[in-house]
């Protein structure tokens, strides 16, 4: 009894860091909403909760926010091996803010009214932005000639890009961008692109 009261102790204790932790990088950036009067001031709130989540949603703990249904017009380009479909997992749930049909304070069963603007609505036309949603694997890479094979390739991260970038072997929005801001990089960028550096992660140039 003691050893498990012991442990439960220390499992607690190293959750509550790395929520701190993960507080600690989302304040100050580009989604700490604390500060607007519809998150009461509240940073997880408006992606995540504890009780009542969309169980629907798939690969993101306790969601919370309401999920767009757009249709979007996906990038496509001659020099292209990819399969590029409609965005998927991840990267559906940033596009639930960024593609600008769906209100960042529209969570929670509420229907919000403050929608994203400037140079971060994307939009539903995706053919002028990086391609998401599509297989990254070996055989994509030796098609391409182009491209690290992603298996054996060091993300910079501390593993492999399969690993540490992709979602279930699927190249998406947040294989590039963290949106906890984790590393502190502009633009919520996983890796620094000083140099062209997270470019270079995958491409072979």
């Amino acid at each position: 009894m003691y050893r498990v009261t012991l442990f439960t102790i220390a499992l607690v204790g190293a959750s509550a860091l790395a929520i701190g932790n993960s507080m600690a990088d989302i304040s100050g950036s580009a989604h700490d909403f604390s500060g607007d009067a519809w998150s009461s001031g509240r940073i997880c709130l408006p992606c995540h909760t504890p009780h009542n989540a969309d169980t629907t949603v798939a690969g993101a703990p306790l969601w919370n926010h309401e999920v767009t249904t757009s249709t979007f017009t996906v990038y496509s380009s001659a020099t292209l091996d990819a399969t590029v479909g409609q965005p998927d997992g991840a990267s559906k749930l940033c596009l639930s803010c960024h593609d600008g049909s769906v209100a960042i304070d529209s969570f929670g069963g509420t229907t919000g009214t403050t929608f994203v603007t400037g140079g971060e609505l994307l939009g539903t036309g995706l053919d002028n932005d990086h391609p998401i949603s599509f297989t990254y694997d070996d055989a994509l890479a030796t098609a391409d000639g182009g491209l690290h094979l992603p298996s054996a390739t060091n993300s910079g991260l501390g593993d492999t890009i399969t690993n540490d970038l992709l979602f279930a072997g699927t190249m998406e929005c947040a294989s590039c961008h963290d949106v906890h801001n984790t590393n502190n990089n502009s633009h919520l960028l996983r890796v620094s692109n000083a140099g062209s550096a997270l470019c270079l992660t995958c491409h072979n140039k």
